[in-house]
């Protein structure tokens, strides 16, 4: 096993050593998807993965209706703010991204900068030190727009809301 492999099942293991699916199997299956994406974080999830059946395992476990990324998330965030005690000063970095799927037949979907374009959007925080080093997400935000009506007019809340809840 090389280092980064090893590093990153020591990572997963004590990141998510909280994590509280509802279930001891979805459990397991989220700390081994953390361990190959950690050791490969640019790796699709087959490339990721340890051969075919892993791969199934991985898509059946993110089409799960009972697994939330929210809940998924929750024991790095709780990690996060117990590093972050462990320093004087903390910065905390805010910003939204869109993520493309443009092309892909994926639900829930909205419209990104162009009308055209099909993604979602994600609004962490990240906590860093003054000197830099990565603390982890302090939380973050993800939802797609809904399209404009006839009056051109978007629904739902203020998209800069986002950067107030952040702060809070």
């Amino acid at each position: 096993m090389n280092q980064l492999a090893t590093a990153s099942t020591h990572w997963a293991a004590t990141e998510f050593e909280q994590l509280d699916l509802g279930d001891a199997r979805l459990n397991k299956r989220a700390r081994i998807l953390m361990e190959r994406f950690a050791a490969d974080p640019m790796a699709s999830i087959p490339k990721a993965s340890l051969g075919w059946s892993e791969t199934v395992a991985a898509y059946r476990f993110f089409d799960n209706d009972s697994v939330d990324w929210r809940t998924l998330m929750e024991p790095h965030w709780q990690q996060t703010q117990q590093r972050m005690a462990a320093h004087p000063v903390i910065l905390c970095l805010e910003d939204t991204t869109e993520l493309d799927f443009n092309g892909q037949e994926t639900k829930g979907l909205g419209p990104l900068s162009y009308e055209a374009q099909r993604g979602m959007y994600v609004h962490p925080t990240y906590a860093v030190t003054p000197e830099r080093a990565p603390l982890g997400v302090l939380n973050a935000w993800m939802w797609a727009r809904t399209l404009k009506d006839e009056a051109g007019q978007r629904g739902g809340p203020k998209e800069s809301l986002r950067w107030i809840e952040g702060y809070e």
